[in-house]
């Protein structure tokens, strides 16, 4: 009886056997983990740019200076208005959270003065009240600052001019500040103007 030895199978080529070095491994390692880093950070970012559904959020604001009454831009509103109208051309700011901010300037028949310093946001259609100003250059808060729509109703008509004609296009925001303070100035309206 004869026996046979017992042949050991030849091991295959490739990596499964043939050991990595270290520094090889921590490379690989440390190229995985940046690239996985950078997928999750531009994921990220393209989440928060695609996201429809990303609430909304309003800036911190700051009160301008005062109204001067050479920086005073008087726009029409109405050829029976009982009131005249003007914008600040110093205060006039474009947010990063897509409001228009601006002072107004009403002036009554009768002589009376009233500042107000005003957000409009052409997305949603509405405007607030965030101060009222004094004749010694300070500020209070208006007790009506939350956002309201704006109608082109005798009180509210001023706003629908300035959003119609001067700041908004659409829904969106018609240019920057000096765009908009340009076409005040000019009487450059982006729209038929509103019948009387």
């Amino acid at each position: 009886m004869r026996i046979s030895a017992t042949r050991k199978p030849a091991a295959k080529a490739g990596l499964a056997h043939r050991p990595v070095p270290r520094l090889q491994a921590a490379i690989m390692l440390a190229a995985l983990s940046v690239g996985s880093a950078a997928w999750a950070q531009s994921a990220q970012f393209e989440e928060d740019f695609d996201d429809p559904y990303k609430p909304w959020q309003e800036i911190a604001i700051q009160l301008p200076a005062p109204p001067q009454p050479e920086n005073l831009l008087p726009f029409e509103v109405s050829g029976n208005a009982t009131h005249r109208f003007a914008v600040d051309a110093q205060s006039v700011n474009v947010g990063t959270d897509g409001v228009v901010r601006y002072t107004l300037v009403t002036m009554s028949s009768a002589g009376a003065r009233n500042v107000s310093y005003e957000g409009l946001r052409c997305n949603t259609g509405e405007v607030k009240l965030y101060a009222f100003g004094h004749p010694d250059g300070s500020w209070s808060r208006s007790r009506r600052d939350q956002w309201q729509s704006i109608r082109g109703n005798q009180t509210n008509r001023h706003h629908a001019v300035l959003a119609r004609e001067f700041i908004c296009q659409e829904r969106t925001i018609a240019g920057n500040a000096s765009q908009i303070v340009f076409r005040i100035r000019n009487g450059q309206s982006l729209a038929p103007a509103l019948g009387d």
